[in-house]
């Protein structure tokens, strides 16, 4: 039987212990990270980026391989973000392939192919709720202090 459809036949109750109960690993540091997200990942840092996420979405999507997700506190600091990243990896040769929602900092999304990055204010972030969406992706939390020391340490949790 699938996940949504024990799921869908287990009560509030059952969902909410079945959903408590999944794993909690921890796993090395951010240097495990692809240059890439590495990059990415301290650029955000160095803009104070919230609540930064990486879901790992390969073998559950065709289009891409990661997504990394932030939180900026204003449509000043989303833009930031979004700048810094993209101009730290133009300078290592990587070339955003687009860049959309830069204009309104709702949710800025640069597409590098293999590697997403969505950036987000507080209330988009809640209402798209990627995580929620890709809960079969393998998902790392890292604290906001680790993306620009780039730390180790970083939690990762497998949403099934």
């Amino acid at each position: 039987m699938s996940q949504k459809l024990k799921e869908k036949s287990l009560s509030p109750e059952m969902q909410a212990s079945s959903i408590s109960s999944r794993a909690v690993a921890t796993v090395g540091d951010v240097s495990e990270f692809d240059d890439r997200i590495q990059l990415v990942l301290h650029a955000a840092g160095e803009k104070k980026a919230l609540e930064p996420t990486v879901l790992d979405l390969r073998g559950i999507a065709s289009f891409t391989d990661f997504f990394v997700i932030f939180t900026g506190a204003n449509r000043r600091q989303v833009q930031a973000i979004s700048d810094e990243i993209v101009e730290q990896l133009k300078r290592r040769g990587t070339p955003a392939a687009r860049v959309e929602g830069y204009q309104t900092a709702e949710w800025i999304l640069i597409d590098y192919g293999d590697l997403v990055v969505h950036i987000f204010d507080d209330k988009a972030r809640r209402f798209y709720d990627l995580e929620r969406l890709w809960r079969e992706a393998k998902r790392y939390n890292l604290a906001p202090d680790q993306i620009g020391s780039q730390a180790s340490t970083l939690k990762t949790e497998r949403v099934l």
